[in-house]
């Protein structure tokens, strides 16, 4: 699809047209308003305290907003991003008019990950199989209607604090067939884990805004604190779920399936039991597989996800608001879980 530099609403009507492939009308000045209404109406101001789930709270500093849900969703459809993400207590915005960034704070009940990969890990593997994955994403991109993304490389290797148990890593991506003078997007991943799963806190802009925003995302990971009894320290190995992958997958997450579905694996062992007799033993066998796969099924680690585009002027400091300013263009990412 031919790469086209979207602006305000009519840039946000094209990618949603591309997303879903129906036809439906750009959101009118009235209908964004309405939703920015909502926006500013919903937005907890910082400096602010902030539940997430029962799992943590969050210090919402000064200069920034909390938009919580179902407002957080609107407010990621206006910006072209389609659907629903009940993992996601909410996002943060500046409220900074130069401010050009958002920040979805979701939560993924994994269980207890093990970090001791963190001491072995190769940042030039992970980045090979974060190449290989998004070969595969690529696929469902297009398919979508979203260009393909190439990934250009590490913009901060993967960085372990074993202390805090928070995680941070960012590629650089463009789309694929991007000219050199076009900008570089980048997503700023940051994770805290706790004894039921962990947070992601991903901030969404652009490359040559990265240096100054770092410490701005690092602010609001050390910003998430686990309430008693959810911390990581908090794990009971005699009770606890642990997830079946450890803390390298958070970077180089599953982007497809190598093992045959549910379906798939019992119509080839059925296929082999065309007798009777046989059958009975075959559907034996199927409970006890079945049996197996469900003691040991864990929730895949949330897909990596790259920027598309980051429009600019900044974002959303709207919500403070004369909601007039609103028009201001978001960033547009096809930002998914």
């Amino acid at each position: 699809m031919r790469k086209v530099q979207m602006r305000g609403v009519a840039g946000a009507a094209v990618m949603l047209l591309a997303i879903a492939g129906a036809a439906r009308a750009a959101p009118g000045d009235e209908e964004r308003r309405k939703v920015w209404d909502d926006v500013g109406q919903a937005a907890k101001k910082g400096p602010v305290d902030v539940p997430l789930l029962d799992e943590a709270v969050l210090h919402v500093p000064a200069g920034e907003v909390f938009v919580p849900q179902p407002q957080a969703d609107r407010l990621l459809n206006l910006f072209g991003n389609p659907g629903s993400n009940p993992e996601m207590p909410g996002l943060l915005l500046p409220r900074a008019p130069n401010a050009n960034w958002y920040m979805p704070v979701r939560f993924h009940k994994s269980g207890y990950i093990k970090d001791d990969d963190a001491k072995t890990w190769n940042a030039d593997e992970m980045l090979k199989s974060l190449r290989d994955g998004t070969e595969e994403q690529n696929r469902e991109r297009v398919k979508a209607g979203q260009p393909a993304v190439d990934i250009v490389g590490w913009s901060e290797s993967p960085r372990y604090d074993a202390a805090t148990q928070r995680l941070s890593w960012s590629l650089t991506s463009r789309p694929v067939g991007a000219k050199a003078e076009d900008p570089v997007d980048v997503n700023y991943n940051t994770y805290a884990l706790g004894r039921d799963g962990y947070f992601s806190m991903n901030m969404v802009t652009s490359l040559k805004e990265l240096d100054a925003l770092r410490p701005v995302a690092e602010k609001q990971l050390a910003a998430l604190e686990f309430r008693p009894g959810k911390r990581y320290a908090d794990f009971d190995s005699k009770s606890d779920q642990v997830a079946g992958y450890g803390l390298a997958s958070l970077v180089v997450a599953d982007t497809g399936s190598s093992r045959p579905g549910f379906a798939a694996q019992v119509g080839a062992m059925l296929a082999r039991y065309y007798k009777l007799g046989a059958l009975c033993a075959g559907l034996f066998v199927v409970v006890v597989v079945v049996m197996s796969i469900r003691r040991k099924r864990q929730p895949a680690p949330a897909r990596p996800v790259f920027a598309n585009t980051v429009a600019e002027p900044s974002v959303a400091h709207a919500v403070d608001l004369d909601v007039g300013d609103a028009g201001t263009t978001p960033p547009q990412s096809p930002l998914r879980p």
